[in-house]
């Protein structure tokens, strides 16, 4: 794995990759969405509401990969010093949290005609509000230093504290009594829900993800032309500085 981290490698990794990402993010998203919207019953009990579901639950199971993808880039960074794990946090730190909000907004949406309430302080709504909170912490953090290592090197160090979060996130509803349903889909005894409801629910699972491969890879991208960018103007500093110490002599 070491060899990715080459960023003239992983730029021509991602030029192949992009495209095909492109193309099943456009399938997955339009098959989703017609199976959810269309195709698939409504629940016994929750009605259409249950619809809600189509993006609450891809939305939470991303907001979980996204960090931990970036905890695992936060320890590459520290211990094998990859610049390129860096790149990788920083890029994927905004989607990470547009996920968690949006896991949130759907979550409250879905509670409300169910539960009663737009939101309760219990295991689970609280371990992913502070997820929300860790990755804005983490955005913070890299931008709150002047010398950008101190900044990557401190979010780096958040991101592994933070990662005992994720285990919380998943195991809260059976480690405490909660509002939020148990797990119904990732289960040792299998699924609980209908197929009609489970291809769709894992097709939209494969948009968000191809969707995110897409928007990470632009964004890292990004990153990179602006490290670039940033190394020739230093690089044009120093010769200035040069020459003008050789003229004044």
């Amino acid at each position: 794995m070491h060899r990715f981290a080459n960023p003239a490698r992983f730029l021509r990794l991602a030029a192949l990759v992009f495209p095909w990402a492109v193309g099943l993010t456009l399938v997955c998203f339009a098959a989703g969405l017609w199976m959810a919207l269309v195709t698939s019953p409504p629940d016994y009990q929750q009605g259409d509401t249950v619809r809600i579901m189509y993006v609450h639950v891809p939305a939470a199971w991303m907001s979980l990969f996204v960090y931990t993808t970036m905890a695992a880039a936060g320890a590459a960074a520290l211990v094998w010093k990859h610049p390129l794990a860096e790149v990788y946090a920083r890029a994927a730190a905004p989607l990470g949290a547009g996920f968690t909000a949006l896991c949130l907004a759907t979550g409250s949406l879905w509670g409300e005609p169910m539960w009663g309430t737009w939101w309760v302080w219990d295991a689970r709504l609280t371990s992913v509000l502070i997820l929300f909170f860790l990755y804005l912490g983490y955005m913070a953090l890299v931008n709150a230093f002047d010398d950008p290592t101190r900044g990557n090197k401190a979010g780096s160090i958040l991101l592994l504290v933070g990662v005992v979060n994720v285990p919380i996130i998943k195991f809260s509803v059976e480690w405490w009594n909660t509002l939020h349903q148990p797990a119904s889909v990732i289960r040792m005894d299998g699924p609980t829900i209908s197929g009609e409801m489970l291809w769709p629910l894992f097709v939209m699972a494969l948009a968000f993800k191809a969707w995110f491969v897409v928007t990470v890879i632009l964004r890292m991208r990004a990153e990179l032309a602006a490290r670039r960018i940033q190394a020739l103007r230093l690089t044009q500093a120093a010769s200035a500085t040069s020459a003008e110490a050789v003229a004044a002599e």
